[in-house]
């Protein structure tokens, strides 16, 4: 299997809803339009996507339809992580038997495994299936950090290729540079960090500000593989402000209500996400025009 084909930038994926269900043709239409604009690859039911408020059956719909209609054009990585063991293998074979080139899937949250636990959770996953599998780490949401050691060993196991960073750790992901094998892929999975990642010898980022900037996250990661530090460093600069206005609030409440903002899907959330304060919605709009994807006045 060529790794490589997980470089780039892959967008983490909203989920339009509709008041009864999923929005599916503003999902195709979202997805068309991020290859369009050159994204590397794609992440259905990630956070972003709403996955912990979608139905086992929605959650399913949501992989095939990306799958679908992606038609093979970019690599598809299919949210299937659960706190259950046996839901996130149910998950993980959906995703590879509709055709999904890898499964994302989170460390068990709220359980708050041993680190025997974590190893056997994904020991399981592997052992049901062939489909490339990406770790992700995200104390932050879990409560369960996996450490370096323990990602080194998680990095043995047949099918598991990399990890989907988002610790904020960067002396973390050093070690994990260190200790794990040459070819286990690190993946920033924090906006703010995919130039420090990518420095310290990442391939690229699953992203939430690409659901509306595609082109300029995608085109931070092409040039710097071809060595061009000064652009970069420029297209870096230029999405830090937006990425802070993105996540002034959790997320996907911010990404969610610019790509609505911008005309791309509704802005619909399901409980308990909800609408955005006043306050924080006047300062996304400020940093949205600012970047020049909506108009004064919006």
């Amino acid at each position: 299997m060529d790794r490589r084909k997980f470089y780039g930038a892959f967008t983490a994926l909203v989920t339009p809803f509709t008041s009864n269900g999923i929005d599916e043709t503003a999902y195709q239409r979202l997805i068309d339009w991020q290859i369009a604009q050159g994204i590397h690859g794609l992440v259905p039911c990630g956070t972003t996507g709403e996955s912990p408020t979608l139905s086992e059956k929605e959650h399913e719909g949501v992989i095939e339809l990306c799958v679908r209609t992606v038609a093979k054009r970019v690599p598809v990585i299919a949210g299937a992580g659960s706190n259950s063991t046996a839901e996130a293998v149910h998950m993980t074979k959906y995703a590879a038997k509709v055709g999904a080139d890898a499964v994302l899937v989170v460390t068990p949250y709220y359980n708050k495994p041993t680190n025997k636990g974590i190893y056997l959770h994904y020991k399981a996953i592997s052992e049901s299936t062939d489909i490339p599998i990406i770790l992700y780490n995200i104390a932050g949401r879990t409560g369960k950090n996996i450490e370096p050691d323990l990602m080194a060993k998680l990095a043995g196991i047949k099918n598991i290729i990399g990890v989907k960073e988002a610790s904020g750790n960067l002396e973390q992901m050093k070690k994990i540079r260190e200790l794990a094998p040459k070819d286990f892929l690190l993946i920033s999975g924090d906006d703010a960090l995919t130039l420090p990642v990518l420095s310290m010898g990442g391939v690229g980022v699953i992203s939430v500000a690409s659901n509306i900037v595609p082109k300029d996250v995608a085109e931070l990661v092409n040039v710097f593989n071809k060595g061009d530090k000064a652009a970069a460093q420029a297209i870096n600069a230029k999405l830090r402000m937006l990425t802070e206005a993105l996540f002034i609030e959790t997320n996907p409440i911010p990404i969610k209500t610019a790509a609505s903002l911008m005309g791309l899907c509704s802005g619909a959330m399901r409980l308990p996400m909800c609408e955005m304060e006043e306050a924080n919605l006047a300062k996304l709009k400020k940093a949205l025009i600012s970047y020049g994807l909506i108009k004064e006045g919006h």
